[in-house]
């Protein structure tokens, strides 16, 4: 086994009259058992309002959906725009859901782009398609052509749908006609669709096949049947329309994706830019860095040597928290960094009672030894207390909030949780391993 000892790679950027800083500190991964298992922490996955983007939240509507199904089709509409974005291509998305009084819905982030438009188009449609033939009763005219594409009344549906697609490619047409090099999309279908599809067309020879998506009132395409088509599909059918190339991507992308279980509406689309730009971000990391330092000058001035294995726990803590938002992994944004400086804040804290506790102890006559014991087992009621009441607070912010409360509240858990463990664990092994044979301890610092 292989260990690297990780830390984010943070940029420290400093250019001034009195200093000139370009550099960065970090920048490294953890790699365990000989490289089959690698953790990047090289990159920290953030937010909209530290990158930029845009946000789109969706309203699902559970009308027709039974109450007991309700929670696996938000989430099977979730995956379903994860799969649209992740073709988009587009890195690092936040796709989360909520549930607040019955109101289901879908908060999509993407940082890095600002195209609203388009994502809107990619995402809040519903990708239903749907293989339509005239109606029995009504009679096709060519001659009608207009009628029929603009009045949804005369079609039904057929048996075959989106779902009997494995996959579309967009293609461009080669024909030598006014409208060549259009982009046209070409439809995969599995064994048992391109069966049914097959079965349709034996029934409408010389008849159109329309194909809808959503509820449009006009189909995408209106091809005809004719007879060698009728006799068995060989080839891949080609949808062809008014196409330009980015409609032809989207409507590619959001069949490969699959349909959305569930209609949605559009509540809220914008473009968020980022809050601070990059100079802002540097210094704000400086600020912290500097922040931090002074902390554990302190807590070495004040407590000496305990103060040194305190500084360890926080460097501890601070590593473990930081492979914690890489492995969930957790998108930071201000409100998530702010709640992460509490938490490191609480961890502090958290060590300042128990060496105030142990200094107690120790003047009041006590052994090191049993100073350190007490100190320790008097200390945790206080720590205890606070820390479960932060907890509870942040599992209800969690719970009822949305966007950046969630994220403060989010890194705000699991830093508690974090100091916990290096204030009560980590801590005490030190001063063990310190304090181990105290009888050559004179004093406690």
């Amino acid at each position: 086994m292989s260990l690297l000892a990780v830390i984010p790679r943070i940029p420290i950027v400093i250019k001034n009259k009195y200093l000139n800083i370009d550099s960065y500190i970090g920048g490294y991964y953890l790699k365990l058992f000989g490289g089959r298992m690698n953790f990047d922490f090289r990159q920290v996955k953030r937010g909209l309002d530290l990158e930029g983007g845009i946000k789109i939240v969706l309203k699902a509507n559970m009308s027709k959906i039974q109450e007991s199904q309700k929670k696996a089709a938000l989430e099977s509409a979730r995956n379903i725009i994860s799969k649209r974005i992740d073709l988009l291509g587009v890195s690092e998305p936040s796709i989360t859901t909520s549930n607040v009084g019955g109101d289901y819905r879908i908060i999509v982030e993407i940082p890095g782009i600002d195209d609203v438009t388009s994502a809107v188009k990619l995402i809040g449609q519903t990708a239903q398609l749907k293989f339509r033939v005239i109606k029995k009763g009504e009679v096709w005219d060519e001659s009608k052509i207009q009628e029929f594409a603009y009045n949804p009344d005369l079609w039904e549906d057929t048996n075959v749908t989106g779902s009997d697609l494995k996959g579309v490619d967009v293609v461009f047409s080669s024909s030598k006609v006014v409208d060549s090099n259009k982009p046209e999309i070409r439809l995969l279908f599995t064994t048992e669709g391109r069966r049914k599809f097959s079965e349709v067309a034996k029934n409408n020879v010389n008849k159109p096949v329309a194909l809808y998506l959503d509820q449009d009132i006009s189909p995408l395409s209106m091809p005809i049947v004719n007879e060698n088509l009728a006799k068995g599909l060989t080839d891949d059918p080609v949808i062809s329309g008014n196409f330009d190339v980015k409609t032809a991507n989207a409507l590619s992308m959001q069949i490969r994706a699959g349909a959305l279980p569930i209609p949605v509406e559009i509540l809220e689309q914008k473009t968020v830019s980022a809050t601070l730009g990059a100079d802002s971000v540097h210094r704000s990391i400086f600020a912290g860095l500097v922040g931090l330092i002074l902390v554990l000058i302190f807590m070495v001035y004040s407590y000496g040597r305990f103060g040194i294995m305190a500084d360890i726990a926080l460097l501890i803590y601070g590593l473990i928290v930081f492979f914690v938002f890489k492995l969930i992994p957790v998108t930071l944004t201000l409100p998530g960094i702010a709640g992460f400086i509490l938490s490191v804040g609480m961890a502090a804290d958290a060590n300042i009672l128990i060496f105030e506790r142990i200094k107690e102890e120790y003047l009041w006559g006590k052994p090191m030894g049993l100073a350190v014991k007490l100190g320790f087992e008097r200390a945790w009621n206080s720590i205890k207390d606070s820390n479960i009441s932060s907890i509870l607070t942040s599992l209800v912010l969690f719970y009822f909030g949305t966007g950046f409360v969630r994220g403060f509240a989010l890194t705000l858990f699991i830093g508690i949780v974090v100091s916990l463990f290096t204030s009560i664990f980590v801590t005490r092994t030190l001063v063990n391993l310190f304090y181990e044979n105290p009888k050559e301890v004179k004093h406690a610092n």
